[in-house]
């Protein structure tokens, strides 16, 4: 198995993009999307993610945490990156990766999370930062078979290009996530999705 994982700036993009991992053959207890919430996006749209993962991302993992259990896609908050609304495998880890108590750590659970998987330390990092900027993370586990679809799929022409957005963060002095920073405010989320991106 082989983690594969893309960073979009547009929670549609990446909703879209769980929807052909699906089609593709990746099972839904392998899918996994953290998506930012510092915007109450999530929250005025009637629960849009929510209805998406019901009706087709069918993201239903149960993730444990701080203030018990929350079935499928829920919202919660880790420390660094802010309000999220989380479903699968990743946000049950990350979760899990502090013991269930929402603290500092939590935010570099992430980090942990994806860097066990088998993700690179370097590239962690910055998908845990652009999920605290305003950005979306799926990620999936998927058989040797299925790594060139889901490959091309995360790293479709609506994704973030990593190395380029990796570029232009360290351009304004950022170093490494940092658990420990305080969140956005909602008026300073989404400005990387006026950065370029990886669009045809």
């Amino acid at each position: 198995m082989k983690t594969v994982t893309g960073l979009f700036d547009n929670y549609d993009d990446a909703s879209d993009a769980v929807g052909e991992l699906e089609a593709s053959g990746v099972p839904h207890d392998d899918i996994s999307i953290v998506s930012s919430n510092a915007d109450n996006q999530h929250d005025d749209d009637g629960s849009k993610a929510a209805d998406d993962a019901a009706g087709g991302a069918g993201l239903g993992a149960a993730i444990g945490g701080a203030g018990g259990l929350l079935a499928g896609l829920g919202l919660m908050a880790i420390p660094g990156v802010g309000p999220v609304v989380a479903a699968g495998w990743l946000a049950a880890t990350a979760v899990g990766a502090v013991g269930g108590a929402v603290v500092g750590g939590a935010a570099g659970g992430i980090v942990g999370a994806l860097t066990d998987s088998g993700i690179p330390e370097n590239d962690a990092h910055v998908y845990a930062e652009g999920v605290r900027r305003g950005g979306t993370l799926v990620t999936a586990r998927v058989d040797d078979q299925l790594v060139p679809a889901a490959e091309r799929i995360l790293g479709q022409a609506k994704s973030v290009n990593l190395q380029e957005r990796r570029g232009e963060y360290q351009a304004d002095g950022w170093t490494g996530f940092d658990p420990d920073a305080e969140n956005y405010r909602s008026n300073e989320i989404g400005r990387d999705g006026a950065r370029d991106v990886n669009r045809v």
